[in-house]
């Protein structure tokens, strides 16, 4: 178990390799070839240009300014002082808002730091009973324990202390989190009333089309609309199965990339022809000319594109059934993206269109009926990883101890006993043990997300997230705390009687937040501050600058800013609310250490998101209402195992009092959601007309059909990426082909509207 001493070792590693971490970035960020990669977001809006394009030689890639040097922590203050509103306009509202998590985290966490520091210390720390357990009962405990409630006799009268602080505690929470859900509220209404127009604001994703043998999908779909939305209905987009285009497409540019290395190659030494084996990874096989070779690659998956792109516009198979619907107003839109369409609610089922960076178009060409058991076998399979990897997790843990490291290597025993690395072990590498472990869990949560059939970016991230978190709480709060603490105190089960053991378990709890304390540190401190450098995003744009980039647009697409990863980071952070919403009665020892986290972090991801950061999609903060409740969670789930703790403690008279918690606690969530919940889920028909309004005033003679004609067009099928790929009269016919095509139902010939197929007349006027 860790001591004070181990973990005042670990914090200095940890602070130093921060420190460590900070300078090697000011010195990076200075140097002018590295200015693409440390402010590629300003690149990308336009508005920053090389610094290496004039000057000396030497002056285009290094920094000869030594005073620049000195202020290597400048960008902290720098990072502070673009105001919200400009950060909004800057970055986005998600970026915003994501940031606020952070600040919620301090907001919440320092008045209770205060709060539990001042009152409950004293508490905890004024008593023995950890020293005489450890005489009587050999029970292992520590320094840190002993500002713990462990620290406190049964029966005593101080646990209303604890209580009391338990209410302030949630109370405060309480108040802080539903006046930042109103404020958030207000932020993304605000926003959606004053942002620019965008495809997604007139379009719903109609799905579960039903099969008509006489109709093509998009002829169905245009008679629908046109005779249940016939003052509003403006065009459609039908959705393709385009999966097997856009494999091809990407395995082209990936050879296209190995030609334009080897030209670049030979171009700059040409003494002698360069060869490529064709065998695995290139180690074996007959020997070709590099260029050549991918030239004829580049050739022949040009001619499957071509070929591909005519099967999918003419193949009916192709055409799955759903669509991209738009309409004349926002208010149609928000009214049939919230409205129930027939009186079947499995067919014609329609929600808001993710707007067009944010779709994800793998998923779309899912059949909409087997989405359901796609979901249920991933609901099995994510038990299956959740409750499994407790295994591995803690034989990683155990190997990750002076104990497990002698037992699996009795030869480093003499090196572990040594005091400072007893103390680098017991205080460093658990945390560090486990981070490396969950590694490779993001990449499985969203692989399985995408199995489930999500068709945005967005929604993709939140359901990862979501698992992300359960998986975190499962894994890394409830099994460290169980059997870390099961394990700590083996030999005191193996010597007491067995009513004796749910005691032992209630003082061990609140042991295992030494562990906590040293991850948190790990993850949260050095971990934050690795986070800055951009090491992988840094190698790649030198390793392509060099052997791929031939032009700007080239040396554009190698910069790699990344995001703010909402599916990984989101839950990291959850874990923190969980951590000292859960200790903070208990072991407040581990508070400052959440708050250092929480300060850090939102010093770091503020200036990311300024000048590295480029948000792949814009979703106003529809997160939030996933981050309220999951925060809810947390507090319920610190007042429970108070509760539980409480009891083992005997504090029959005190334990009763913390019931009404969760029940507040439940009632309090239940108002913020039908208060707060309905501006992120649902689009005032006020708020749509209003902005409908103002913009007919400002802009008359808008052609909104233009504007929204190929908006969700299949990016394979678009003419502005690459023109040796995509053709614009190709994409021409494929719009027109799946969309405006004539009638066959002679049933639908009284249809009581215009369409815009013919013109003025509609073609169900006559006969077919």
């Amino acid at each position: 178990m860790a001591t004070l001493s181990d973990i005042g070792v670990s914090a200095g590693i940890n602070i130093l390799s921060a420190f460590i971490f900070f300078i090697i970035f000011a010195v990076l960020r200075l140097q002018p070839f590295n200015d693409r990669v440390y402010f590629s977001k300003w690149y990308l809006k336009g508005l920053r240009s090389s610094p290496s394009r004039g000057g000396a030689f030497v002056q285009r890639f290094v920094n000869l300014d030594f005073r620049a040097y000195l202020k290597f922590l400048n960008w902290m203050p720098e990072a502070l002082k673009m105001p919200e509103p400009e950060l909004i306009d800057h970055a986005g509202l998600d970026s915003v808002v994501y940031l606020r998590i952070y600040w919620l985290g301090l907001k919440i966490f320092v008045p209770i730091a205060v709060l539990a520091w001042a009152v409950l210390v004293p508490v905890n720390w004024t008593n023995n009973t950890l020293e005489l357990a450890r005489q009587l009962r050999n029970v292992t405990s520590s320094d840190i324990d002993k500002l713990s409630v462990s620290n406190i006799p049964e029966y005593s009268m101080r646990f209303w202390t604890h209580i009391v602080m338990a209410y302030a505690f949630t109370i405060w929470t309480c108040y802080v989190l539903m006046k930042e859900y109103e404020t958030v509220a207000n932020m993304r209404l605000q926003f959606v009333a004053s942002e620019a127009r965008r495809p997604d604001q007139f379009t719903v994703l109609v799905r579960n089309v039903p099969p008509d043998a006489d109709e093509s999908v998009s002829e169905l779909v245009e008679h629908f609309f046109l005779v249940n939305h016939p003052d509003h209905y403006l065009t459609n987009q039908v959705v393709c199965n385009a999966n097997k285009l856009a494999d091809l497409v990407k395995k082209k540019k990936k050879m296209q990339n190995w030609l334009d290395y080897y030209q670049l190659k030979y171009a700059r030494n040409n003494s002698q022809r360069l060869m490529v084996k064709l065998g695995f990874l290139g180690l074996w096989g007959q020997k070709v000319d590099a260029i050549e070779h991918y030239i004829a690659e580049v050739d022949k998956i040009s001619k499957e594109i071509a070929k591909e792109r005519e099967e999918v516009v003419k193949d009916p198979k192709s055409i799955m059934p759903a669509s991209f619907v738009s309409f004349k107003t926002r208010w149609a839109a928000a009214v049939c993206a919230q409205t129930q369409q027939t009186r079947n609610p499995t067919q014609w089922l329609t929600e808001w269109a993710p707007e067009p960076r944010d779709v994800y178009w793998p998923n779309l060409a899912i059949p909409y009926v087997s989405l359901a058991v796609r979901r249920l076998l991933m609901h099995v399979a994510f038990f299956f990883l959740t409750f499994f990897f407790i295994i591995p997790i803690a034989f990683v843990q155990s190997l990750a101890t002076i104990e497990g490291i002698v037992k699996a290597a009795p030869f480093l025993k003499v090196i572990v006993e040594d005091k400072f690395m007893k103390s680098v072990i017991q205080g460093f590498l658990p945390g560090i043990a486990l981070k490396l472990f969950l590694i490779f869990l993001p990449s499985i949560l969203m692989i399985m997300s995408k199995f489930e059939g999500f068709t945005s970016i967005s929604s993709l991230e939140r359901r990862s997230a979501s698992r992300y978190y359960i998986f975190n709480f499962v894994n890394v709060f409830l099994a460290s705390v169980i059997t870390g603490a099961a394990f700590e105190q083996l030999s005191a089960f193996l010597n007491q009687s067995p009513n004796q053991i749910p005691k032992t378990i209630g003082v061990a709890i609140p042991m295992k937040a030494t562990f906590f304390i040293t991850y948190i540190m790990v993850d949260g401190w050095a971990g934050v501050a690795g986070e800055i450098l951009m090491l992988k995003p840094l190698i790649m744009f030198h390793l392509k600058n060099t052997f791929l980039v031939k032009t700007e647009k080239d040396r554009e697409e190698a910069m790699d800013p990344g995001s703010i990863g909402f599916n990984t980071g989101e839950p990291r952070i959850q874990l923190y609310f969980l951590l000292g919403l859960v200790y903070a009665p208990v072991t407040p020892m581990l508070l400052p250490f959440i708050l250092v986290f929480f300060a850090l972090a939102y010093i770091v991801y503020r200036h990311q998101i300024i000048n590295v950061y480029n948000q792949e999609y814009e979703s106003a903060a529809a997160f939030w209402p996933d981050v309220h409740g999951r925060v809810i969670a947390a507090l319920i789930i610190s007042q429970l195992l108070l509760m539980g703790l409480l009891g083992t403690k005997h504090a029959a008279l005190a334990a009763p009092f913390l019931i009404a918690l969760p029940v507040l606690t439940i009632g309090f969530h239940h108002f913020c959601k039908g208060r707060y919940e309905p501006a992120f889920v649902r689009y005032p028909l006020q708020e749509a007309k209003m902005k409908d309004t103002l913009e007919r005033a400002r802009e008359p003679n808008l052609n909104l059909r233009g504007y929204l004609q190929s908006a969700y067009v299949h990016p394979v099928f678009r003419g502005d990426e690459d023109e040796d790929d995509y053709d614009d009269d190709k994409l021409g016919k494929f719009e027109e082909e799946a969309i405006i095509v004539p009638t066959k139902r002679q049933s639908r010939r009284n249809t009581p509207a215009h369409s815009r197929i013919s013109g003025e007349s509609s073609p169900f006027s006559g006969k077919v």
